[in-house]
């Protein structure tokens, strides 16, 4: 493939991420070319459907030695109802390219693609994911951040400090789906509601069945799937369509 139609490409799928305006299909004009592209930093957030993810998506283009390339063509696209500020851009001093990300209005796993070239006109390409948290996964997200992150979540922020390495027994992370994806809902919710005890897990995890009502358990329950990584595959846990 040509480098003039692999441009041709870029600017087709520049023009599905920002609609089918002719502004939008208008690309700058590469001076260099990398051989890969790799993530600087972005990737894996979780955000609300609809809205802007709390960090830019930073991804660089670099040569086939590993060293960054300045000028390149980097063109972002993702699935329908995804947007990036800019879509398309040439790669700075340190090779790289930093966009916002807008979440569409479905939620689940949104994987996103960022493209460049390379001198034969090869395309290459990188993916990263982040996801987008619907009305009871946010709901789930709140919860968490009052009951549950102080243990489940081993790093300590300005806001909260975490608890984990104080207890004999640590408790998974959310995003530990290693070993949540093997509990059924029901387990979940055995152990929530009950305790840890209930299901022969640490007698550490309190039960809060009179703390949070059934459909508060559901919640914390779809945002347990939703951030789990490798993702769950359980009915309704699905991607973003394109």
């Amino acid at each position: 493939m040509g480098r003039t139609i692999f441009i041709g490409i870029l600017a087709l799928a520049l023009a599905g991420s920002l609609g089918c305006s002719s502004k939008s299909a208008s690309l700058p004009k590469a001076t260099a070319y990398g051989a890969a592209l790799v993530e600087s930093s972005g990737g894996k957030q979780v955000g609300s459907v609809g809205t802007t993810l709390s960090q830019p998506v930073v991804v660089q283009v670099n040569d086939d030695q590993g060293n960054a390339v300045a000028g390149a063509l980097v063109v972002m696209h993702g699935p329908a109802g995804t947007s990036f500020d800019p879509a398309a851009g040439l790669s700075d001093a340190s090779g790289q390219l930093t966009t916002n990300v807008t979440l569409g209005s479905i939620p689940g796993r949104y994987q996103l693609t960022a493209t460049t070239t390379s001198k034969t006109g090869k395309g290459v390409e990188l993916k990263l994911e982040e996801i987008a948290l619907g009305y009871q996964q946010n709901v789930g997200f709140q919860l968490n951040e009052q009951y549950c992150a102080r243990c489940h979540n081993p790093e300590s922020t300005t806001e909260r400090v975490s608890n984990a390495d104080n207890l004999e027994v640590k408790p998974h992370a959310f995003t530990d789906g290693d070993t949540l994806n093997k509990m059924s809902d029901a387990d979940l919710v055995s152990i929530i509601t009950f305790g840890g005890a209930a299901q022969n897990k640490s007698a550490l995890m309190p039960p809060y069945g009179y703390t949070l009502s059934k459909s508060q358990v559901q919640a914390l329950i779809a945002y347990i799937r939703v951030v789990s990584d490798p993702p769950n595959s359980a009915p309704g846990i699905v991607y973003a369509q394109k």
